[in-house]
């Protein structure tokens, strides 16, 4: 049966990797609004605690933790200190990512290691040291933002989209590694939202007007537009999806 509560994920803990700001703060309130614990990362405890002290100013129930996702002994120190201190997680958001835009044939290759690192690498760090726990469980949902550059690219993002079409790759070999566990695999694929990643390209007046334009919907999206797919993944309702790319993008890459 059907009711408000399997859209809930009451008593649950969410860990949300990068969400000091932008996205994965935005997904971090959702979680919490749908009843959650939320957990925010980020590597910088001051942003992270003003993060923190906002999102419990709305009355939600948040911690955060400071480490770098790409460091394999302080992710395992800190997934561990959660469980231990503030309960099971059952609910991993990988949402850190940087980008560094640059043609093929100018891409630093320092520029090129931090770009796989942080969005790819990073997933499978932070994925593994979480699953450890939830296998004993055989209880988890595992949601991975990737981007509509998981399916398409544009100039000077080679870097980027290579490394969140990896991660859609990844989702999916999760999914089928850890789907007979009782752990779902999920991912999401925005589009264009307005952060401090899309900060160059919003305020580019003619390349916000042609992403607008080339979006169905008329308009560059919302971070409250996407909270709703990933509570959604994170709950009940969706206990028979894994290795699903929902796309969160108004329609663009439905259309030439």
């Amino acid at each position: 049966m059907i009711d408000a509560k399997t859209f809930r994920i009451d008593g649950r803990v969410a860990l949300v990797t990068g969400s000091s700001t932008g996205i994965g703060l935005a997904l971090a309130r959702g979680l919490a609004q749908a009843g959650a614990t939320v957990v925010l990362n980020g590597r910088d405890a001051s942003r992270l605690a003003i993060a923190a002290e906002a999102l419990r100013s709305e009355g939600l129930s948040v911690h955060q933790r400071a480490f770098d996702v790409c460091d394999a002994d302080a992710v395992s120190t800190a997934v561990a200190d959660i469980e231990a201190t503030i309960g099971p997680i059952h609910v991993l958001v990988n949402n850190a990512g940087i980008s560094r835009r640059g043609q093929f044939q100018d891409i630093k290759a320092a520029d090129w290691r931090a770009v796989l690192s942080t969005n790819l690498d990073s997933t499978f760090i932070v994925g593994q040291a979480v699953v450890q726990f939830m296998l004993a469980r055989r209880a988890g949902r595992i949601i991975n933002v990737c981007s509509v550059m998981s399916e398409v690219t544009r100039p000077g993002t080679t870097a980027y989209a290579t490394s969140k079409g990896g991660l859609k790759m990844l989702t999916k070999g999760m999914a089928v590694d850890l789907g007979p566990h009782g752990i779902t695999v999920n991912g999401i694929a925005p589009g264009y939202f307005r952060t401090e990643l899309t900060a160059p390209l919003a305020n580019d007046e003619k390349a916000s007007n042609w992403i607008a334009g080339h979006t169905p919907v008329g308009r560059w999206g919302e971070l409250d537009d996407l909270a709703p797919a990933v509570v959604f993944l994170a709950s009940d309702a969706a206990r028979y999806v894994n290795g699903h790319l929902l796309v969160i993008d108004g329609g663009m890459t439905a259309t030439l």
